[in-house]
């Protein structure tokens, strides 16, 4: 699945914010709702997502911030808002 959500250059870090969105985006997509439907503080796992799914998010999402990512990310950060705080704060500090 191609994403052309929010677009980003390897100079310009994406912030929680943008991680966020993007993850709302593509959530929505894969549940087919509207972006303002997606609750951020639902745990993954109650969208249904198997496994292979978390592993395509997971992939555009690496896509996206032109970084590898440990796909086990989905389990120790179960939400999207979780999820979005945490990989904003290592882009920010660049690790």
């Amino acid at each position: 699945m191609t994403q052309e959500l929010i677009k980003t250059s390897t100079n310009n870090i994406p912030s929680i914010e943008q991680v966020q969105d993007w993850l709302v985006s593509y959530m929505a997509n894969i549940i087919e709702v509207a972006p303002n439907e997606v609750d951020i503080k639902m745990l993954f796992d109650e969208y249904g997502l198997d496994s292979s799914m978390v592993i395509g998010m997971i992939g555009d999402l690496e896509i996206w911030l032109g970084r590898d990512l440990d796909p086990t990310l989905v389990y120790d950060y179960s939400t999207i808002e979780d999820l979005s705080q945490h990989l904003g704060s290592v882009l920010k500090e660049g690790t």
